[in-house]
């Protein structure tokens, strides 16, 4: 009998697949807006907040492996949960292009004495296999690797911008000349964005329901802590590190947390934060790759992919699911290996973010609806609609204030998964007619 993931392991996926390469970056795009940056933060917090209690409770409703497509089909029917469930896992794989690239960009200062450029995609596909073989040893495998990789990111997270408090100056946090022209909606509706991506995976858990022991209690803890925890934890490295570095040297920065070192200790510090960085984003790809094969197995078992999706291994991994994506990766990694072509991809990265808003908005309908049919207090009700409103309105908010192309972009990926439900819709492999 294969071992069921506890809390720990849980909480290690909620918080490893929100903390990625965005929180290194992000007080640099972040500076120039000065001190509404940590308006943004707060706000963007409490969205995510939302969103946790409703995935939350949700799961707590309906704890079956897979996640979103499992609520959205329960309210809306089998064709909606498919093309939510299709967005979900292709957004899950096609975004771990960025996070491999990232993860051996990283080690440049490490690897670039020995390593030429061109051997940076072997190390790339060498990465994706690892993580995938480490994902076939099965979920708890993979979340016990998650649960010491988060701890390694905690470390130097906690660690730097706590030291660069001593060194705290309010004077630090400018507003740029281009930051100036705009007004105060306008502001914060930027920063809301740019912090909202450091929350994107928050709802990851859900999709190992089936392998978690006793889901009903153990995931919505871990999501709601775990969310919590990663807000905190990005308020105090926006303050520790903003304020430590001029505003204007820190929107110019490449690397911020590699400045803010060297700003503290001085010397050849960077080699330290190079490694930081990597693990943080491996920690990353871990939590994302075992998600991509966990929301494949949930569509499979519930009869909305094919029955080989749900084919799983020894390890009841499902390693049909795992190569699937993993050979999705290659063509996009070999595709950045191309500088202009790069500039391409990482947009597709970021027009992700939106795709992952659309699926979060139709998961608060579900909720909705399905907290309006459910028996309860009038009290609990009004509670529950109070954080799912809350959340509706938070990811309808996001979308209103993206521009059209970006939309339009994010829109590819639910039509992928045209061609898939045409097939299996006309040659009746699955019956999509049917409700669960």
């Amino acid at each position: 009998m294969t071992k069921k993931m506890g809390f720990w392991a849980v909480l290690a996926i909620v918080m490893g697949s929100q903390i990625g390469s965005g929180v290194l970056m992000l007080p640099a795009s972040l500076a120039p807006y000065g001190k509404m940056s940590l308006l943004g933060w707060a706000v963007s917090g409490f969205g995510a907040v939302a969103l946790s209690l409703v995935f939350a409770s949700l799961c707590h409703a309906y704890p079956k492996t897979g996640g979103p497509h499992v609520y959205v089909a329960e309210s809306f029917g089998r064709t909606w949960g498919f093309f939510s469930g299709w967005t979900y896992w292709v957004i899950s794989w096609v975004s771990s292009t960025a996070v491999i690239i990232a993860s051996i960009g990283y080690l440049s200062p490490i690897l670039s004495p020995w390593v030429s450029p061109e051997y940076y995609i072997i190390l790339e596909i060498i990465l994706l296999f690892t993580i995938t073989y480490l994902n076939l040893k099965g979920v708890t495998a993979a979340g016990r690797a998650e649960f010491f990789l988060t701890l390694m990111k905690f470390i130097p997270l906690i660690l730097l911008p706590l030291l660069g408090l001593i060194y705290f100056d309010i004077g630090h946090f400018t507003v740029s000349a281009e930051a100036q022209a705009l007004t105060p909606t306008e502001t914060l509706a930027r920063v809301t964005l740019l912090t909202l991506w450091g929350f994107i995976g928050l709802e990851s858990a859900t999709t190992p329901a089936g392998s978690v022991a006793n889901p009903k209690k153990t995931i919505p803890k871990a999501i709601v802590i775990g969310t919590i925890l990663v807000a905190l934890l990005y308020f105090l490295n926006s303050i520790g590190i903003m304020g430590l570095l001029p505003g204007e040297q820190l929107a110019q920065s490449h690397a911020p947390y590699v400045d803010a070192t060297q700003a503290i200790f001085g010397g050849h510090w960077h080699i330290l934060i190079s490694v930081m960085a990597s693990i943080v984003c491996i920690g990353t790809l871990n939590a994302w790759m075992l998600a991509s094969g966990q929301i494949a197995l949930g569509l499979s078992q519930d009869n909305l992919l094919p029955g080989y999706f749900g084919k799983t291994n020894e390890k009841n991994a499902p390693y049909v699911a795992l190569f699937i994506s993993a050979i999705g990766i290659l063509p996009l990694l070999f595709l950045s290996a191309q500088h202009t072509l790069a500039q391409k991809i990482t947009h597709i990265i970021d027009v992700s973010v939106i795709a992952f808003l659309f699926v979060y908005f139709i998961c608060c309908l579900a909720f909705l609806k399905i907290t309006h049919r459910q028996a309860g207090s009038i009290f609990l009700k009004l509670v529950k609609n109070t954080y799912g409103l809350i959340a509706l309105f938070f990811c309808g908010w996001v979308i209103y204030q993206t521009n059209s192309d970006t939309l339009i972009l994010a829109g590819l990926f639910v039509l992928t998964g045209i061609p898939v439900y045409t097939y299996l819709y006309f040659s009746k492999k699955i019956n999509f007619k049917n409700q669960f």
